[in-house]
């Protein structure tokens, strides 16, 4: 045996067996449901990963309660004490008594989630999930002993709140949480109930209560308020709607710490409402300009004692509101910010001064993305109490040497794979699997973590899970094996057809590399504005497919051929309709180049038999989408009324979460600032409403063209996506079809 397994085993030697759970009450926020455990909840002044025994034992066994009801009085979980900084666990026991010891107890979860998989064949993911267990769960033959290989596991993109669910509530946190400490995460970025902290704060420097309402955006927007890029818009917000939201965040922070879990908050780096100087004489602030065709908030220069002071007052009401933290996010002058002529460095030490004021020991996390952090920044502060969010590790090919690029800072391999919360299938496996050992293991290393940072969660569930694995293997992770393991789990046992299936997945969509420049697959063409050579529906997609379509073509086949016993769950199914879905996005890539020969050599009667197939497949891809509740406009419309208080409210809150899918913002920031479709997805109400709208109208246009020998006339898209975004007709906020019959039509059109 290796001799560090050998003192991790001496670890769990002493561990002892958990306590009794105990009820608690739900907070009144949409989609709650009653807690049935309730752990210690740090006070104001402890830290972010402050749990008990007690904390513990509610922590672990309730989850497993939630997620296994008929299973869970099976399952002892213990903790056992940290030894050399490493986090880890231990899963061992006969038929029906499985003992799980962990270092705490989300890497409790982790352990006993790492036994679902390889032992039990069973499975939990963001998407769907595979419980058919036997009533005794199976015994452990050999214990599984596995150790963290990086003490940060962070998890979370900034954008994640507004493109996942800027609406969903406590039933859909309370899951969220308990999957990503099953897939061993210990750092979670919190963004939610971050704009009663700027509402109270500013209201203690000089503004109203209705003004700061106003200058906060709605919750669909406010990841990019928070990040300086904008503000107001979707808004103004209503006093109810941020005491919700800061129930909401008070309910998601106590839950982190119950599971030992570090919720990372956002920390203070400037920004202001308007007119700041005018209302606090003696302050300096900087104009930071446009972003994306929105007004940027100003800047408050960080080395005057008005910084210090809203920072003061910032850092205060955080802590009342949610207590103290051990982690706090902040990326100065992000996506073009204007230091005007204040010293960055000087900038920098003064925003770190400000938090170490407040929160001493606490850790500053950036976002390795662009040109963020600058050198100066990471030269000026105390590196070793930073942590880099590498965004761009497998995005770009240059990028080789992180301690050089950030001087030694530590980081954490991260990747986005996902832009906007576009449905497209894929992530770039190979190089998760040959960098990340590599990058750890070299002479004079500084990589300390990973970061799971897609755009949007909730996606993807593969790569989720191979992204999950990194820090619990032992060297490299090898792919084709790990694919070959990966539908075992999670359908439930081996089959041929599943096997072949995930072979030409991993060949194809999980196949990718950054060679190309690129960290995301491409987004499908049927939620482009509508162009006969257009390459892409968001600005800044790839702006071709990342793999052969052809060879993706033969998976739906094997997957229909699964055996009807491993058929039954949720993740099966989803991963059916994801198949489906994409097999019929790339379609889009194969149809336009002819639909554009035909209109090109004037042949009518071929452009009306190419759009009708378009039209065709359109509503193919709406009724697969239209058998998952995940995949519903009407469902993301519901959880956005659901928050309103008043029926003005309501539809407020419903054009700012359907906006941020469709125009983004308003005229100049559709179009000038290209964010229009920035965030497209293939949802049923989008593809058969919007987009089947847009598509209809531009080949109704093209027709008449032709048949009058002219020009096309141009077509106002903004005035037609806006107007339908405000005007757009109900949509079922309940899944209806299929997808097995979907899935078969689509096949037997190939």
């Amino acid at each position: 045996m290796h001799i560090a397994r050998r003192t991790l085993l001496g670890a769990f030697a002493g561990s002892a067996v958990l306590g009794a759970v105990g009820p608690s009450s739900a907070g009144a926020v949409p989609g709650a449901v009653p807690e049935t455990v309730t752990g210690a909840v740090p006070g104001a002044g402890e830290g972010a990963g402050a749990w008990t025994e007690r904390g513990a034992a509610s922590g672990a066994a309730a989850a497993v309660a939630r997620l296994l009801p008929r299973h869970h009085r099976q399952v002892t979980f213990r903790t056992v004490p940290r030894r050399g900084g490493a986090d880890a666990f231990r899963v061992s026991g006969a038929a029906g008594a499985i003992v799980v010891e962990g270092t705490t107890p989300a890497v409790q979860l982790t352990g006993f989630h790492w036994y679902l998989r390889h032992t039990a064949h069973a499975h939990f993911s963001w998407n769907g999930a595979q419980t058919a267990l036997p009533d005794r769960l199976p015994g452990v033959r050999t214990p599984l002993v596995k150790s963290a290989n990086v003490t940060h596991r962070f998890a979370l993109n900034d954008t994640n709140d507004g493109y996942t669910g800027p609406y969903r509530g406590w039933d859909y946190w309370e899951h969220e949480i308990d999957v990503l400490a099953l897939h061993g995460y210990n750092e979670v970025l919190v963004y939610a109930g971050a704009d009663a902290v700027y509402a109270r704060t500013f209201a203690e420097h000089g503004y109203s209560d209705a003004e700061l309402r106003r200058w906060v955006p709605g919750p669909a927007h406010q990841p990019w308020w928070l990040l300086q890029n904008m503000s107001s818009f979707g808004g103004p917000v209503s006093a109810a709607l941020l005491e919700r939201r800061t129930a909401l965040a008070q309910r998601i922070v106590r839950r982190l710490r119950e599971l030992g879990m570090t919720p990372v908050f956002p920390g203070y780096f400037g920004t202001v409402p308007p007119g700041f100087a005018q209302r606090n004489p003696g302050a300096r602030t900087v104009p930071q300009g446009d972003w994306g065709g929105f007004r940027r908030p100003d800047w408050l220069d960080p080395r005057t004692r008005h910084f210090s002071r809203v920072a003061r007052t910032f850092y205060r009401v955080q802590k009342e509101l949610y207590g103290a933290t051990s982690m706090y996010k902040m990326d100065l002058l992000h996506e073009g910010g204007k230091p005007g002529d204040v010293p960055v460095a000087d900038a920098a030490r003064a925003v770190e001064k400000a938090l170490r004021a407040a929160h001493p020991e606490a850790l500053w996390a950036i976002l390795g993305w662009q040109e963020n952090p600058r050198r100066e920044i990471v030269d000026a502060v105390d590196s070793s109490r930073m942590l880099i969010l590498d965004g761009i590790s497998d995005h770009y090919p240059n990028v080789t040497d992180r301690e050089a690029d950030w001087g030694g800072t530590p980081y954490a391999f991260g990747s986005i794979w996902n832009f906007g919360g576009h449905t497209a299938m894929g992530a770039n496996a190979p190089d998760w699997a040959a960098l990340y050992e590599t990058w750890r293991t070299k002479a004079g290393s500084a990589l300390r973590g990973i970061a799971l940072m897609p755009e949007a969660a909730d996606n993807n569930p593969a790569a989720f899970a191979l992204f999950s694995d990194l820090p619990w293997t032992e060297g490299t992770v090898e792919l084709k094996s790990w694919f070959e393991r990966w539908p075992r789990y999670r359908y439930g046992g081996a089959d041929a057809h599943a096997a072949r299936a995930w072979d030409v997945l991993r060949r194809t969509a999980y196949g990718t590399s950054r060679a190309d420049g690129w960290s995301e697959p491409a987004d499908g063409l049927f939620g482009a504005r509508p162009d006969l050579s257009v390459a892409r529906a968001g600005s800044w997609s790839p702006k071709k497919l990342r793999y052969d379509a052809a060879l993706f073509d033969k998976a739906l086949p094997q997957l229909l051929a699964v055996a009807p016993a491993l058929r039954r769950s949720s993740a099966y199914r989803y991963d059916l309709l994801d198949v489906t879905r994409q097999t019929v996005a790339n379609r889009s890539r194969l149809l336009l180049p002819r639909i554009k020969a035909a209109y090109d050599a004037k042949n009518r009667s071929r452009l009306r038999d190419l759009t009708r197939q378009w039209l065709g497949w359109m509503t193919l891809l709406e009724e697969a989408v239209a058998t998952d509740e995940r995949h519903l406009l009407g469902r993301w419309i519901a959880d956005a009324r659901a928050w309103g208080s008043s029926e003005a409210e309501r539809d407020r809150l419903e054009y700012d979460a359907v906006s941020l899918l469709t125009t983004w913002g308003a005229r100049g920031s559709a179009n000038g600032g290209k964010l229009h479709d920035y965030a497209n997805r293939e949802w049923s109400g989008l593809v058969g409403g919007l987009y089947r709208l847009r598509w209809q109208t531009y080949f109704t246009e093209l027709d008449a063209a032709l048949a009058a020998g002219r020009k096309p006339k141009a077509i106002d898209w903004f005035a037609l996506e806006d107007r339908w975004t405000r005007t757009h007709p109900a949509y079922p906020a309940k899944p209806s079809g299929d997808i097995r019959r979907v899935a078969q039509r689509v096949a037997a059109k190939l």
